[in-house]
């Protein structure tokens, strides 16, 4: 909405400012007709264009084979127009509207994914944590190109999310079309979605940061856990992993605030739309949650938007290791701006760059180390050591007998303890361990 008003206001200067310029007109004489005669000509081109519309507009009225509301009609030629200029403009009337308001504020009723539109069919930006999609075993880049079998081909996005949507506790069935394999059906029922944006867990003195989505919650849950961390385990942190993966974006504001969050100075992200004069740029203010303690951030092809703006500010500033798979790419800002009746526009409106001056769109935020997503799965056999072979000698310590050599040893690992089959995070907290024993051992010479 800080933006809505900024073009407001900009918009107010623009009529000011154009008043010296008619008056300098005037004055120099011989540049008013060609200045009217150029935007005269392109009016009437305007003029005939609004005029086709209004033909055709009363012809789909007088001649359709069903009979046609009219606001359904004007709706769909404005949303028709906004989708045309790229995937997440769009037209949002009272209803939709207000789910917007609603999601932003972290609850919201549905599956639980993050779509875009692609080549004519629904793609899956990200599933969101504990909702019926993920639950579901639904993936980042999967396609939807059936809901209740009706194909989406020919849809809007708009049109496709309507059909997505319901009465909670009512099902759903899509279509997934999943890389090279042959497309498969997944019954959903629908839920309320009530998003916990931040999540936390500690993992032998690391401590684990997931954000789910960036809505108002975001930044007070992380400043919230990162404190009790501190309070419980003071010294004996070593680092932060902060998950951003599957994170499919939300508020530019709170993107900026976890950005802001970790660093002490610097720029934090820009955004360049058509005038020069719109562009902005974020900077971070002192102060660092993490105390300086290294942080490892894991993104993956469905971290997205906001995700991909905390990522590439602390790629850049070099206080973060990256880790993980290339980002979604999606580098695009959309201003919502309220309209009569209630209703609203998504409309593009600039471009984010990270500090180091790129573009985040199509190209996405590369992390510096390379992991692809894998399960960690113990094979038959395993290691064989002294100890295992048949007959070997005790380790006698002190006099006293030893256990022996093929003692099988308790499991202390729960078997829920997601860094044993999460390859990336198990990666991640490697390397948070390594440099701990690195500064250790640096303070210690």
């Amino acid at each position: 909405m800080q933006i809505v008003s900024f073009l407001s206001t900009q918009g107010r200067r623009m009529r000011y400012a154009a008043l010296p310029f008619i008056c300098g007109a005037v004055i120099a004489g011989l540049a008013i007709p060609t200045l009217t005669i150029a935007q005269s000509g392109k009016n009437d081109a305007v003029y005939r264009q609004l005029g086709l519309f209004g033909d055709i507009f009363q012809r789909v009225r007088e001649s359709y084979v069903d009979e046609v509301d009219d606001k359904d009609l004007v709706e769909a030629a404005i949303n028709g127009m906004l989708t045309s200029l790229d995937p997440h403009s769009s037209f949002l009337n009272n209803d939709h509207f207000s789910d917007m308001q609603v999601q932003t504020k972290g609850k919201f009723g549905g599956l639980g994914i993050e779509i875009t539109m692609e080549d004519g069919v629904i793609k899956i930006v990200s599933p969101i944590d504990d909702t019926p999609a993920a639950e579901a075993g639904l993936q980042p880049e999967d396609l939807i190109i059936a809901v209740n079998d009706e194909p989406i081909r020919g849809m809007t996005l708009s049109d496709a999310v309507d059909r997505l949507r319901g009465e909670v506790g009512s099902s759903v069935t899509v279509t997934i079309k999943r890389g090279a394999k042959d497309p498969f059906d997944v019954t959903l029922k629908r839920d309320t979605i009530k998003i916990r944006s931040v999540r936390a867990k500690m993992f032998d003195g690391i401590g684990y940061l997931r954000i789910t989505t960036f809505s108002e919650q975001t930044t007070p849950g992380l400043t919230k856990e990162v404190d009790k961390m501190f309070r419980e385990h003071g010294q004996d942190l070593k680092g932060f992993i902060l998950d951003l993966r599957n994170n499919p974006g939300g508020l530019l504001n709170e993107a900026i605030s976890v950005s802001d969050a970790f660093l002490e100075k610097g720029e934090i992200v820009s955004t360049r739309g058509r005038r020069a004069e719109n562009a902005s740029r974020a900077y971070a203010r002192p102060g660092d949650i993490a105390n300086g303690l290294p942080l490892v951030v894991l993104i993956n092809s469905g971290s997205a938007s906001a995700s991909e703006i905390v990522a590439g500010a602390l790629k850049d500033h070099r206080r973060a290791v990256l880790l993980g798979t290339r980002s979604f790419g999606k580098g695009s800002v959309q201003t919502v701006i309220p309209v009569s009746g209630n209703s609203a526009m998504r409309l593009t409106t600039a471009r984010y760059y990270t500090p180091s001056g790129v573009s985040i769109q199509a190209t996405g935020i590369s992390p510096d180390i390379e992991v692809a997503l894998a399960r960690i799965e113990t094979l038959d056999g395993g290691d064989t050591r002294e100890e295992d072979l048949k007959g070997a000698l005790d380790n006698a310590k002190d006099g006293k007998e030893g256990e022996p050599a093929n003692a099988e040893k308790p499991d202390v690992t729960p078997a829920t303890d997601q860094s044993k089959i999460d390859y990336q995070l198990a990666r991640a907290l490697d390397l948070i361990r390594g440099v701990s024993i690195f500064t250790d051992v640096k303070s210690g010479s």
